[in-house]
């Protein structure tokens, strides 16, 4: 068993970052998700959690295919965390580039980039390591995190969260940063994707920033299609880059309706004197989304299906094996799991449990199948035949047993 945090179980570090360690875990019913686990100076700054809990609110609203959604968030307690969607990929920091298919990149990543200024966030550090690459599809996580957390005093001595060569300029000369400082940290992960450059060159951080804030970017190699448009984006100027929705309708991204997720109300109230708390929620609760009920009885429908037929397949086999040299076994063999299959069935019916006309369908079916698959294979096969197919089964069921 894994290491439990509330009610996840944390099964294996996926990574780490500035903020905190990131593990793929599961939630109470099963469900992989990825849990940020802030590090201890993190969780020591009550003025950065009350800030991410304020910012937390309004990153819930974020959805679409093209960003890692926030799940649920406890900002209280030793170890504070974030949950969000799981992305099984690679980052783009981590495929072969130049990216063989940039038009669906380009457009993924503008969807993303409206999704999350439609909704108010600020993604603040947006870079090939937090673009997850999932089927040719980019999928965007973090976004929000570095924006809230930016005023944490281990960096108020003048660190800069964020990755010089993708951060715009006026993040790095301290000004506000804006929907535009995203704008242009999409340009410089289009660019890289592109070409397979570092849009500013590589070398000490300080030299990459002088050269964002005083240089032209490398765009050599970037498609004409794109070129015009990353080097508006990639303008040292903010008010001089193109707005999100501007950016998809240059690339003629159709719109995805990004409708705000619903989650439960809060757990316990909220004291007004308590300013960094922050609401508890849980995923899977969305108007759209089965119970936690629903979704157990699925389960245990699906495995239940599972041995009906699978123990269907093997009495058929036994039966036939021994049709020819000994029918009265083979007669008891279909004749108990059809008892035993009708009898399940006679429960599921005059139960109120869910899924029961399925469960009686399949039931029923299972049964005709085993009888019929028994005499079709007599007819083919011969007795050893059949006898030594019936043992592989039995070995390999005993085997998935063992093994699960």
């Amino acid at each position: 068993m894994g290491d439990k945090l509330g009610p996840y179980e944390l099964l294996s570090r996926l990574g780490a970052g500035g903020f905190g360690e990131v593990h793929l875990a599961l939630d109470a019913e099963g469900r992989t998700v990825a849990v940020k686990v802030l590090h201890p100076h993190v969780a020591a700054d009550g003025g950065a959690l009350a800030r991410l809990a304020r910012e937390v609110e309004t990153m819930r609203a974020v959805g679409g295919p093209h960003v890692a959604e926030v799940l649920d968030a406890s900002l209280e307690g030793a170890r504070p965390y974030l949950v969000t969607r799981y992305v099984q990929g690679r980052p783009l920091s981590a495929v072969p580039v130049p990216v063989a298919d940039l038009r669906r990149l380009a457009d993924g990543l503008a969807d993303a980039l409206l999704a999350m200024h439609e909704s108010g966030v600020v993604h603040r550090d947006l870079k090939p390591a937090n673009v997850m690459m999932t089927e040719g599809e980019p999928v965007v996580i973090d976004f929000g995190i570095a924006s809230a957390l930016d005023s944490l005093s281990v960096t108020a001595s003048g660190a800069v969260v964020g990755t010089p060569g993708y951060l715009a300029p006026e993040v790095l000369e301290g000004k506000n940063a804006g929907p535009e400082a995203d704008v242009f940290s999409f340009g410089a992960t289009l660019a890289y994707a592109a070409t397979g450059r570092q849009p500013y060159g590589q070398g000490p951080a300080s030299a990459v920033a002088y050269r964002v804030v005083h240089h032209a970017p490398d765009l050599e190699g970037v498609p004409g299609w794109l070129e015009p448009l990353l080097a508006e984006c990639l303008s040292t100027d903010p008010a001089a880059r193109p707005t999100a929705a501007q950016i998809c309708a240059r690339l003629d991204v159709a719109p995805v309706s990004h409708v705000p997720r619903v989650f439960a109300q809060p757990a316990r109230p909220r004291s007004d004197a308590d300013d960094t708390s922050t609401r508890e929620w849980r995923p899977g609760k969305e108007r759209h989304q089965r119970s936690a009920e629903e979704s157990r009885a699925r389960h245990r429908e699906k495995v239940r299906r599972r041995w009906v037929i699978g123990s269907g397949l093997f009495v058929a086999l036994l039966a036939a094996a021994a049709q020819e040299t000994l029918p009265e076994v083979a007669l008891f063999l279909l004749a108990a799991y059809a008892l035993g299959v009708v009898s399940d069935a006679g429960v599921a019916l005059f139960s109120r449990a869910l899924y029961r006309r399925r469960r009686v369908v399949t039931d029923m079916v299972s049964v005709a199948g085993a009888v019929g698959l028994c005499f079709g294979l007599a007819a083919v096969f011969s007795t050893f035949t059949l006898a030594l197919f019936a043992g592989t089964a039995l070995v390999v069921g005993i085997v998935f047993l063992l093994s699960a």
